[in-house]
């Protein structure tokens, strides 16, 4: 017994079907390739890394100006981070010192 089914049946049951189908793709997309989905977390993953890097390199630099601050402590300040800063900033040498002057490569590290 067979039923011939009109165009219109046919519509009416492949509906729900296609709107699933519908539904199902559209979350998939947007589950890939969205705002939140596997491509934007990759690089989200990415820019972490990143910011990481920046957040140790930050910590490690606020270290050594914590270490700098301690030997600037006006109660007893170290005597060679003194003289260092007095001859730097003033270009004052002893009578008995030779000036060698450096490469500036060399000299960015101090």
């Amino acid at each position: 017994m067979a039923m011939k089914l009109t165009l219109q049946e046919m519509m009416t049951r492949a509906a729900l079907p296609a709107v699933c189908v519908a539904v199902a793709s559209y979350f998939s997309f947007h589950a890939v390739s969205g705002p939140t989905g596997y491509v934007a977390w990759r690089e989200y993953k990415v820019q972490r890394s990143k910011l990481q890097q920046a957040v140790q390199t930050s910590e490690e630099q606020q270290a050594a100006l914590q270490r700098r601050l301690v030997l600037l402590d006006p109660r007893h300040v170290d005597p060679d981070l003194a003289d260092e800063l007095v001859r730097r900033n003033l270009d004052l040498v002893k009578p008995d010192e030779v000036i060698v002057p450096l490469p500036q490569a060399q000299s960015a590290g101090n």
